[in-house]
């Protein structure tokens, strides 16, 4: 009884504030009632319109998925299907490889998976998993590798592109690139406007409008190895953000290494399963490995961080250690890449990629060490 009498409260005070509403309109100046009325009118539209727009956004990013609209999808950083990629294009996957082929009766397939470093910076020619396969091509000429990189994803994101569409390329193989410097990192947080289709559209404009440096792909422009992808200073902010795992006692880090190996034991078992081998490529930050760079941020950004307090290889160290214990082939590139570093320019000017020579370094490395799998 006591909620039905509350039921009829509430009932009863919603039409008396109506009630009261159209008294009040009633009583209004003519002149006020037509601003009400055009602020009305205005507000259902926009209503309305604003509605559209999230439906009509929705439908498109379903259908053509895009990295303006938060996405938890790892088809949000997919290359266009052909589009121009320096002096190549992407297959009709939007991979940055040659068309996928059936795979030969006798032949040995590598399925590559990875960010940006194994869809690389660099032509097509020069990527490392290209240079990696033509080196192994040279002794076993059965041997394909596909190469599944796209920009931007990262573990739990390499899980589920094998299990979409790398097993169905039936591969004897997975070689999956992990990137120190942000294959450690969780998911992004939402922002306020992640919620809304519309508002990311606008904020994404915004942005652009004021900051606007380039397409994420390449287009067909002539490569230059030695120019800088962005300022100093951006490349700087870029580097401090990613090196707090250096410093000894950093809290974030372990549990960070607990996600990335979640799912890198995932890809592991359902490889197992399937009598797959699977090898674990670690790819070193550049500040690991460039000591310009590594002093340049300390003296900035870690003044009071004295030198047993900074540990270079202890994201390298940590994971090779746990993968190796869950039975994880990994291959750390480390050891190549920091005393190749100390002679010459592995990265390309003021980005986070290899250039040319960094891709050839680490071709020649995977191959060395893919050979076994191969005899």
């Amino acid at each position: 009884m006591a909620v039905l009498g509350c039921h009829r409260w509430t009932n009863n005070a919603r039409r008396l504030l109506a009630l009261s509403f159209v008294v009040m309109f009633c009583r209004m100046k003519p002149v006020y009632k037509k601003i009400w009325l055009i602020f009305a009118r205005v507000t259902i539209l926009s209503l309305i319109t604003f509605l559209l727009g999230e439906v009509v956004l929705r439908v498109y990013d379903h259908f053509n998925p895009s990295f303006v609209f938060f996405n938890d999808s790892y088809n949000r950083f997919r290359g266009k299907p052909h589009a121009d990629d320096w002096n190549f294009k992407l297959n009709s996957l939007g991979f940055k490889d040659k068309e996928f082929t059936e795979k030969k009766a006798k032949g040995y397939r590598i399925v590559a998976l990875g960010d940006s470093f194994a869809f690389g910076v660099v032509p097509y020619q020069d990527n490392y998993l290209t240079l990696a396969e033509s080196q192994l091509q040279k002794e076993h000429h059965e041997v394909d590798l596909l190469n599944m990189g796209i920009i931007g994803i990262g573990p739990k994101d390499y899980l589920s592109l094998l299990i979409r569409e790398g097993l169905a390329f039936k591969p004897d193989l997975v070689l999956l690139s992990f990137f120190v410097g942000n294959d450690f990192s969780g998911a992004r947080k939402h922002h306020f406007y992640d919620y809304s289709y519309v508002a990311s559209l606008i904020h994404r404009v915004a942005t652009v409008w004021h900051n606007y440096e380039g397409n994420i792909f390449y287009g067909n422009g002539e490569y230059c190895d030695d120019c800088p992808s962005m300022s100093a200073d951006q490349y700087l902010n870029i580097a401090k953000s990613r090196s707090g795992m250096y410093v000894k006692g950093d809290g974030l880090f372990p549990r960070s290494l607990d996600n990335a190996l979640f799912y890198l034991e995932r890809v592991k078992n359902i490889c197992k399963e399937r009598g797959i081998d699977y090898v674990v490529a670690i790819i070193p930050d550049e500040l690991q490995v460039n000591p310009e760079l590594r002093r340049e941020v300390r003296q900035k950004f870690y003044p009071n961080v004295k030198d047993d307090q900074w540990e270079t290889t202890l994201p390298n160290r940590a994971l090779a250690s746990r993968l190796s214990r869950l039975g994880i082939d990994n291959l750390d590139l480390y050891d190549e890449f920091a005393a190749a570093g100390a002679r010459q320019r592995l990265y390309k000017l003021q980005d986070t990629h290899w250039n040319v020579a960094g891709n050839r370094l680490a071709a020649a490395a995977a191959a060395k060490h893919l050979q076994k799998y191969l005899k």
